[in-house]
């Protein structure tokens, strides 16, 4: 088998489009999140905290020279990034509770009681030919 055909084999399982599909989402996800907490949940805790602007906090390393711009450490960024992926975990937690609360309540479910096979039939069978001659 060639290396294109075991490809073609490969992309065509439905596992593969469906973790294709999962990454698109999530992606997408990931950036309503993150503009979720800029926009709108880190500026009333800037105005809670006195103006600040979160995107704004950075540490100077090195001003600005010339051409060369300056050396920053955007320690503001990285504290929206935690937020980002915070709420972002929490989403995936839910999702997963939920979808294992469902199999939880799908296994919970009783089964349809076996149908009784010939073998347990013809068992029944005699045992109430015996209790009729028994009486």
């Amino acid at each position: 088998m060639s290396l294109i055909q075991e490809f073609k084999a490969f992309a065509a399982r439905g596992n593969v489009i469906d973790m294709a599909v999962g990454i698109i989402i999530g992606a997408a996800f990931g950036k309503i999140v993150s503009s979720f907490v800029g926009d709108i949940i880190m500026p009333p805790i800037g105005i809670i905290l006195g103006g600040v602007d979160f995107s704004d906090l950075a540490v100077v390393l090195k001003a600005a020279e010339g051409d060369a711009p300056a050396v920053v450490i955007a320690y503001g960024k990285f504290i929206q990034t935690i937020i980002d992926f915070l709420i972002i975990a929490f989403a995936i937690f839910m999702g997963v509770k939920a979808m294992n609360s469902m199999k939880k309540k799908a296994e919970e479910a009783p089964a349809a009681p076996a149908a009784p096979t010939k073998d347990q039939e013809l068992l029944s069978e005699i045992r109430d030919l015996l209790k009729q001659q028994g009486k």
